[in-house]
């Protein structure tokens, strides 16, 4: 490496760090060194393996309304040119394959078009998500159910209240009823507080533009909307999406990849535990006694612990909001199945008939469970064996140390079972096998604290040199995509000199892209 070549020390192997480090190499002349603190690239994006069936933690669509990330997704992966195992056996008829895209039955290196189904389980029965018009809904919902949210809609858009908490957001879009049946026990099952003590930025940062205006407002377009148009869809209401054959993970890795062989530098097990600051500026971190100097910084870890490991003084003020910033943390657990107990009462075929969804929102209100993701609809080569086992996880929202995250891998098994079986969705002598994976601040949380974060942000600016990307980085509930864009602003910013960091911060912030992308 030459005398006069930059170095930039980025923080972290998932979508943000990997995106930084590969734009930089790309735009710029720089070296890019990543510190990941585990032994697995790509976060909470990565891909768990387990006696051959992977699992998403946490569900990730590769969708996006900027061109920017999508092309970027594909220079990694050629979108799927023929048909996968499941289109095979199903004889689907109604995917638009790419010309020169891969064949998946002969390679790896392939971006799958799949079908976005997700639902919410209420009442023992499903409902669109999101919430659609359809006389099912009605049907399960009940008549009295259905006249109640009516005139509760009606209400809501005469009476607006001012947007205080996450629960003065959802009722404004969708009235009280209907935030009370599908919105108010689900996220506080995430976020462990009730949505009345919640910032409404949550909403507005994962929610945006959808509201029961907006689910009609697109049943009425999507017959004049082209195919160049699609980016205009409200996000959660795509109905295909790109993904990796064998999961997130396998995209990072192979970012990774293409970053070592451009010239970065990759460190595992390499855990930030201090940081020295000189004249307003990150002079070095260091881990297990090593240090690592560079001209910038770019830092996708979660910023309590960024702050913690500061070793200057550092306000009174700054180290109390980012000690206290709250994160709520995520259990998964896998279960193979022989079969479901509920069946597929769609018109969608699924390869053993399955329920074609990617992911179930649970909201039944005796059980602790958030979401069941099915991996086989994911990707068909997530699972061993596709055609004679459901590959599913089960998804808990806790508090690292509670005691949900304290039980013992076999007493939480368990207790996820016994969840699944009393909503009647699996038997128990269906379970052939189990595992149990936890994820530590898997979601930054818009309460207590967070109220002074602009504290926070005022004094991390002001370390000249430091760029805090991603979602743990921002302590915002950020997509994927989004994680990307303030790496790749992080990255422009620092080729062309300037010191204004509101650009990074501002990636999901402004409500047109929210609404539509013009």
């Amino acid at each position: 490496m030459a005398d006069t070549q930059k170095t930039a020390i980025i923080i972290g192997a998932g979508p943000a760090g990997l995106t930084a480090a590969y734009q930089m190499l790309k735009e710029t002349d720089m070296k890019p060194i990543i510190l990941e603190e585990t032994g697995v690239i790509g976060g909470i994006s990565q891909t768990a393996q387990y006696k051959g069936n992977r699992m998403d933690i946490g569900g990730h669509r590769f969708f996006s309304k900027s061109d920017m990330v999508m092309n970027l997704w594909q220079e990694i992966m050629p979108i799927q040119g023929k048909p996968a195992i499941d289109d095979i056996l199903l004889g689907t008829t109604d995917k638009e394959f790419s010309d020169n895209g891969g064949d998946p039955e002969k390679t790896d290196v392939v971006m799958l078009i799949r079908r976005r189904i997700s639902r919410i389980f209420y009442l023992r029965h499903f409902f669109d998500y999101p919430i659609s018009l359809k006389p099912a809904t009605f049907q399960n919902m009940g008549l009295a159910r259905t006249v109640k949210a009516g005139f509760g809609y009606m209400h809501a858009q005469v009476f607006k209240r001012e947007e205080k908490s996450l629960e003065d957001f959802y009722i404004n879009r969708f009235g009280k009823p209907l935030y009370s049946m599908f919105f108010e026990d689900y996220t506080e099952k995430l976020w462990g507080v009730h949505p009345s003590e919640i910032a409404p930025d949550w909403g507005k940062q994962r929610v945006k533009g959808l509201s029961l205006w907006g689910v009609v407002a697109a049943i009425l377009k999507k017959p004049f909307i082209s195919k160049e148009d699609k980016s205009k869809i409200e996000t959660s209401l795509i109905e295909q999406f790109f993904y990796p054959k064998k999961g997130p993970g396998q995209l990072w890795e192979l970012m990774a990849e293409k970053i070592q062989q451009m010239g970065g530098e990759i460190r595992f097990n390499t855990p930030i535990n201090g940081i020295r600051l000189e004249n307003g500026r990150i002079a070095s971190v260091s881990s297990n006694g090593e240090e690592y100097q560079g001209d910038y910084y770019l830092s996708s870890m979660p910023i309590k612990d960024l702050v913690a490991a500061i070793e200057s003084e550092v306000p009174e003020a700054v180290r109390e909001i980012a000690s206290g910033l709250p994160y709520r943390d995520f259990i998964t657990a896998g279960l193979l199945l022989n079969k479901l107990k509920i069946k597929n009462e769609t018109k969608l075929k699924t390869v053993s008939n399955i329920v074609p969804d990617c992911w179930i929102y649970i909201q039944e209100r005796d059980v602790r469970i958030g979401r069941l993701q099915v991996f086989n609809n994911w990707s068909p080569y997530m699972v061993k064996d596709l055609e004679n086992t459901v590959w599913v996880g089960l998804e808990y929202f806790c508090d690292e140390g509670d005691e949900m995250w304290n039980k013992s891998d076999e007493d939480f098994i368990r207790f996820a079972i016994d969840e699944l079986h009393k909503i009647d969705v699996i038997d128990k002598e269906d379970v052939l096998d189990s595992v149990r994976i936890r994820v530590k601040k898997a979601y930054p949380a818009y309460f207590g604290v967070y109220s002074r974060f602009d504290e926070l942000r005022r004094y991390l600016d002001s370390l000249e040199n430091l760029y805090c990307i991603g979602r743990n980085g921002q302590h915002r509930y950020n997509n994927m995509d989004h994680s990307m864009m303030t790496a790749v602003e992080a990255v422009k910013l620092i080729a062309s000199g300037s010191n204004d960091k509101s650009a990074v911060w501002n990636v999901n912030t402004e409500e047109e892209y929210h609404e539509e992308k013009k």
